[in-house]
């Protein structure tokens, strides 16, 4: 079997490096980093994560900020509270909680967004500067996906990395950060001819496409590192059962929440042929928040000047 990468065991490390560092900083005379949110809209996923998120900001030591906003919120109304934040000197990053409520222009949005303070690293400015090798903010997960592939031993310079999925949010920095290591990189998507041998190049295998279950051991070569980035919700006692079969506790979280998180990745089968995988949930899904806060208090060094 391979062995999992834990991504809940070093973002716990990353987050209590961030929290010493900020000590540190706040010891020497610093303000805190300061982290918001913009909360648009009902939305329980959401309310979730952004929960998530201001309860790990307040761990880290930080000033921790909530803007919540009814989903009958306008665009006016968004674009305001994206405007105080970028004036607030005590906010050093802030992000805007995807999705906004529907008829509300977001990439518009999140362009008014000041990249120097855009700790999700979405703003075409620091996407920019991703591409072209340059300090910046990175997306979170993929900045995650990197430090624990380095903290895990994984050599990524001149491997072969496939990663399957281009979105703007993971896929595409994604490649870009895999470069940056001087990785040899390939993008797939769902117009790539014969998914599977593509993939089965990999030293190193990202599934990012947001479909349960899709890469199985065909895509696979003996020994690769296979990074699974889904996270979907799952209804379907057969889908379940055929991705976990006689898997008791997936059937019992199943029949009482009714779901149950699934990845991109047949982990039941591609486990035993893999080198190393993370699992869906505690893989990669912690690294994000606490790349967030490490985003963060990069970008209150940086506005602070030192």
């Amino acid at each position: 079997m391979a062995e999992i990468l834990d991504g809940a065991r070093i973002a716990a490390e990353i987050r209590a490096e961030v929290a010493a560092r900020t000590a540190e900083r706040t010891a020497a005379g610093h303000r805190p980093p300061g982290l918001a949110v913009i909360l648009a809209g009902d939305d329980p996923a959401s309310h979730v994560y952004v929960g998530s998120k201001v309860k790990a900001s307040a761990e880290a030591g930080f000033v921790s900020r909530q803007i919540t906003l009814p989903s009958t919120a306008t665009a006016e109304e968004v674009a305001a509270a994206i405007d105080s934040l970028n004036q607030d000197p005590a906010i050093d990053g802030f992000l805007v909680q995807l999705p906004l409520p529907e008829g509300l222009p977001s990439r518009e949005l999140l362009a008014s967004v000041d990249p120097d303070k855009d700790v999700d690293g979405f703003h075409a400015e620091n996407v920019g500067r991703l591409w072209l090798g340059e300090e910046t903010l990175a997306p979170a997960t993929p900045s995650g996906i990197i430090e624990m592939l380095r903290r895990s031993g994984v050599p990524m310079r001149g491997a072969e990395a496939v990663v399957v999925g281009r979105s703007n949010i993971v896929g595409k920095p994604m490649a870009a950060l895999l470069l940056a290591e001087n990785a040899t990189v390939t993008v797939c998507h769902s117009r790539t001819r014969d998914l599977a041998e593509v993939c089965r190049r990999a030293d190193i295998l990202v599934a990012a496409m947001g479909r349960p279950g899709t890469i199985g051991p065909e895509h696979v070569k003996p020994g690769a590192t296979v990074v699974d980035v889904g996270t979907n919700r799952v209804e379907d006692p057969a889908l379940v059962e055929h991705l976990f079969p006689g898997d008791e506790k997936r059937r019992a979280a199943l029949e009482k929440r009714g779901y149950t998180l699934v990845g991109d990745v047949d982990f039941t089968r591609v486990a035993p042929i893999a080198g190393k995988i993370t699992p869906v949930p505690g893989g990669v899904g912690p690294l994000t928040v606490a790349m967030l806060l490490a985003n963060t208090l990069k970008a209150a060094i940086r506005r602070a000047g030192a």
